[in-house]
């Protein structure tokens, strides 16, 4: 092994649904990270291995800092996101435009007080105006005058080389932690769950997808095909309802959508079964978060 390799975590933290899991999949050519334009799709902490040449950055994507108030899955999510903070050689913080919010203000306040290295992602900039820029950007500035800001798109890639650039200057002389051609640490049981709550978030009303989870029951591996058998946790018995549709319509086009990912993902012709069963008051009970796979 060569002496020359450099490898480091690098964490993705910022409020909800500022762009984090879109910038990872962008870096990493693929999707990873589940999306959708609904604010705390993301609740894992997802490792992309992106290796390059002799330099390989492992991004550390995290769940959307947010109000700990709510119910224990939200303090879970926000502890899960703020050990990675403590843990990893660099830190991205992803902001958006239009505006810096207080939120983003007391999260770069905060991390500050960290030995990391800091690099701002302001995310989002092919939706505004170039003379936009200009105020933000000195806003960030006084804000953090030791941080490096790199305004980018993380949708149609503008800048993101620059923040790579960036990031490749950080990662310490280390030798590579996993090997060069994988992805991901997390399993292929995983990320078929991960496909289904993402159709899930995109189908379903604006706050149902928080009060659902997903997990793998069974997953076969055939030679040219996988079977597949998830589980759709929900709260109350009325959110059944609302996930199955009427006739079975809605839980069948998520079927249809997620097969198609998986399909993708796996390379093999998926068979996915799916079901949907009630744990009443899960989102607010840490040890059926626990059972459900989530970081504590």
């Amino acid at each position: 092994m060569s002496d020359a390799q450099r490898c480091g975590y690098i964490g993705l933290v910022g409020r909800p649904n500022v762009g984090k899991s879109t910038l990872l999949n962008r870096i990493m050519g693929q999707e990873l990270s589940i999306t959708a334009a609904k604010p705390q799709t993301t609740r894992h902490r997802i490792l992309g291995i992106h290796t390059r040449g002799d330099v390989q950055m492992l991004f550390v994507d995290t769940p959307g800092l947010h109000d700990v108030r709510r119910n224990a899955l939200n303090r879970v999510l926000n502890r899960t996101a703020l050990a990675v903070v403590e843990e990893v050689d660099c830190l991205v913080l992803v902001a958006q435009m239009p505006r810096i919010t207080d939120a983003d203000r007391a999260l770069l306040t905060r991390l500050q007080t960290n030995r990391q290295t800091l690099i701002i992602a302001l995310n989002k900039i092919d939706r505004v105006a170039k003379p936009a820029l200009l105020p933000v950007l000195q806003e960030l500035g006084a804000l953090a005058p030791s941080a490096q800001i790199v305004p980018l798109s993380a949708r149609s890639g503008e800048n993101v080389e620059r923040l790579e650039e960036l990031l490749v200057a950080q990662i310490p002389e280390r030798a590579f932690v996993y090997p060069a051609d994988q992805l991901s640490d997390r399993s292929q049981r995983f990320f078929v769950a991960e496909i289904v709550r993402e159709q899930l978030t995109r189908q379903l009303e604006q706050e149902l997808p928080y009060e659902l989870s997903v997990e793998t029951e069974q997953f076969v591996e055939h030679d040219t095909s996988v079977e597949v058998s998830v589980l759709i946790w929900v709260g109350r018995d009325s959110q059944k309802g609302i996930v199955v549709g009427r006739n079975g319509e809605t839980l069948k086009k998520v079927g249809t959508l997620a097969r198609r990912r998986m399909s993708d993902l796996l390379g093999k012709r998926v068979h996915l079964s799916t079901w949907v069963k009630v744990k009443r008051g899960w989102v607010d009970d840490e040890r059926a978060l626990h059972s459900l796979g989530y970081d504590s």
